[in-house]
């Protein structure tokens, strides 16, 4: 989501005549800041800092702030940042934009919804803002607000101009991507706009994240299985393998409903890719809860798992209801044996693909290799002269790792 919306900021700063600069060289640095994890706002904490620096030695200097550290209590942030010009909320561009212009003389009628004049091949487009669930560790409820789904029309008119500019595969964004549509007058939802976006000439794959296990219906598991260009892959957040653990996060499932919606998922989608989330040392899990979650993570065998050692988020109902009793070495044990056995595992899913064929989308370049990725979004590497940008190209997978695979373009 933050990097969509750095997208959509930039398309409009570039209306107002600004153009992408290296950080020492730049009239105006935008920080798009990420609290969820504690780890991230200690970051932006020290980036802050260092440019405390630069704003003293260039008072020119435009320094901006937005993204989910700055909520409603901004006298605070304005009190330990002074040396920040503006803060704003995430998506709220034009408390940016709007001063910027008068600054610089000009009109943004007609700037419209921004969008990337060339969108790379892979491109964000946001549907839902916001979350209605209140996970009982998660700030985001808070700082981005309540659900707001975009219209159908509006999301099918910019995937449509998107793909006119050039873009060839659109991930779908929102906190609970699920749960599209329940607030609009006519209550589409996400299979309905699947099915509509399927239809897009140019365009050739879609994807979506992140999904809430409780909304996935069947409907929408059949619309994946049935439409060419939707991707055979999936994220689905567990977060944890023990009902005490879930119940306390507020999750609003079952581990025994989770694993019988795996099994409908991959019934239904041959070859799927699932991956998912997870938190360790949470308020009262003990050994007994986190081999609960081992247990789970053997069993279904995900292709790609995230783990993160819980941190309290200040205004959250867990920092505020439950005592943050597991250690920070035992959280980073229980996060680092979960890394090792996702690893072994991994391994073990894509060792399947050695000297198979698969399809990718090359999205760019880096250190003389073209890079792309399967519709189940396994990572490939390709080395290969040619100009392969935003193509759809066959691919004899060489050589495989638990992150990544290796190959040459056949055919």
């Amino acid at each position: 989501m933050n990097k969509a919306d750095s997208e959509r900021l930039g398309a409009l700063l570039e209306g107002l005549g600004y153009l992408p600069a290296a950080i020492d060289e730049a009239d105006l640095i935008v920080l798009n800041s990420c609290v969820v994890r504690q780890s991230a706002e200690d970051r932006l904490i020290g980036k802050l800092g260092s440019l405390r620096s630069m704003k003293r030695s260039r008072p020119e200097l435009i320094i901006a702030l937005t993204g989910c550290m700055v909520d409603s209590h901004v006298d605070e942030l304005k009190r330990r940042f002074p040396h920040v010009d503006f803060f704003f909320k995430p998506q709220a561009f034009d408390d940016l934009i709007l001063p910027l212009a008068r600054s610089r003389g000009v009109s943004i009628d007609g700037m419209g919804h921004p969008l990337p004049t060339n969108p790379p091949p892979s491109t964000l487009v946001p549907i839902i803002k916001g979350c209605d669930n209140f996970c009982s560790y998660c700030i985001v409820p808070y700082r981005r607000g309540r659900e707001r789904s975009r219209p159908l029309s509006e999301v099918i008119a910019e995937v449509q101009e998107l793909t006119r500019r050039g873009a060839r595969e659109v991930t779908l964004l929102g906190q609970r991507v699920t749960s599209y549509g329940r607030d609009l007058e006519d209550k589409p939802d996400l299979a309905d706009l699947l099915y509509e976006l399927d239809r897009i000439e140019g365009l050739v794959r879609i994807r979506f994240l992140t999904s809430f296990p409780r909304d996935v219906s069947r409907r929408l598991i059949e619309a994946i299985a049935r439409l060419d260009k939707v991707c055979e892959q999936i994220s689905l957040p567990v977060q944890a393998g023990d009902d005490d653990i879930l119940r306390a996060m507020r999750r609003g499932y079952t581990v025994e409903e989770y694993r019988q919606l795996i099994s409908e998922i991959r019934c239904t989608i041959p070859g799927v890719a699932i991956s998912t989330d997870v938190i360790v040392g949470f308020p009262g899990e003990g050994d007994r809860q986190f081999e609960h979650t081992l247990d789970l993570l053997e069993e279904l065998r995900f292709d790609v798992v995230h783990t993160a050692c819980y941190s309290p988020r200040p205004g959250t109902i867990a920092s505020r209801k439950l005592s943050d009793d597991v250690p920070l070495d035992e959280k980073r044990r229980r996060r680092e044996k979960i890394e090792e056995f996702q690893e072994a595992i991994a391994s073990e899913i894509n060792l399947e693909l050695l000297n198979q064929k698969v399809e990718i989308l090359v999205e760019g370049r880096k250190r003389g290799r073209w890079w792309g990725r399967t519709r189940t979004n396994k990572l490939v590497f390709l080395s290969d002269e040619s100009d392969h940008l935003g193509q759809l190209v066959k691919v004899r997978i060489e050589e495989t790792s638990p992150w990544s695979l290796k190959g040459k373009v056949v055919g």
